[in-house]
């Protein structure tokens, strides 16, 4: 144990997955930011602790399984199906302006919060397995560590969309693109689009981010038919 905590390659390495989950969680804390934004104070702290705990949990699982996970056809046009949903779903909520109940909101957006995360990580966990190489104390310190950052940013990003309310639409939207950056990464087309279509590439992330807002807004005025 000390020759562990003495060596400064195993020191060096738990800073970069640090540095590694930290850079890449900032569409993480949007989420968080998203998902809480509508509860009480009170049940704003129980549901990004208690969100983030379990995204942090399930990453790390995830990051075991990472080379297997990103290798199967199909898995991130599910996983963008599933977050182009949660993001209309959050912006449906706001523009909507429906009252959220304290103790059903507080779960249903750490469910939201675990959820999305899940989803998101499937690219993010790559970089962080690459710098653990294998290590599951140094992945899961590193996580751990990393999450009282995560829970900060999120709450920053929360208090502006506060006093910013597009900032709520702009998150959804982040939300949207990169469910549709992650669904054109897909295994089981890549080959197809790269050969037929090239240019979808740079052009699906756009039209998902541009959908998510143009859905939920059509969506909100039907019910207000």
């Amino acid at each position: 144990m000390l020759a562990w905590l003495s060596d400064l390659h195993t020191w060096l390495a738990l800073l970069e997955i640090i540095g590694v989950n930290v850079v890449l969680s900032g569409d993480n804390a949007v989420v968080i930011a998203l998902a809480c934004r509508s509860l009480p104070a009170a049940q704003q702290r129980q549901a990004i602790f208690f969100g983030s705990l379990g995204a942090i949990v399930l990453r790390a699982l995830l990051t075991a399984f990472a080379a297997l996970l990103l290798n199967q056809a199909y898995l991130k046009l599910i996983g963008g199906a599933l977050l182009l949903w949660i993001a209309i779903k959050l912006l449906l909520e706001e523009e909507d302006g429906s009252p959220v109940e304290c103790h059903d909101g507080m779960w249903a957006a750490i469910k939201t919060i675990v959820v999305a995360d899940l989803v998101m990580s499937l690219d993010n966990v790559l970089g962080v397995a690459a710098v653990a190489k294998g290590d599951v104390v140094l992945l899961v310190l590193g996580l751990l560590i990393s999450m009282p950052l995560i829970i900060y940013g999120s709450t920053v990003i929360m208090k502006l969309m506060s006093r910013f309310p597009m900032l709520i639409t702009l998150g959804a939207a982040l939300l949207g693109y990169i469910a549709a950056e992650m669904s054109v990464s897909d295994q089981a087309i890549v080959p197809w689009l790269a050969a037929n279509m090239p240019w979808l590439s740079s052009v699906a992330p756009i039209v998902g981010a541009v959908l998510v807002v143009v859905t939920a807004r059509a969506l909100v005025h039907r019910r207000q038919r």
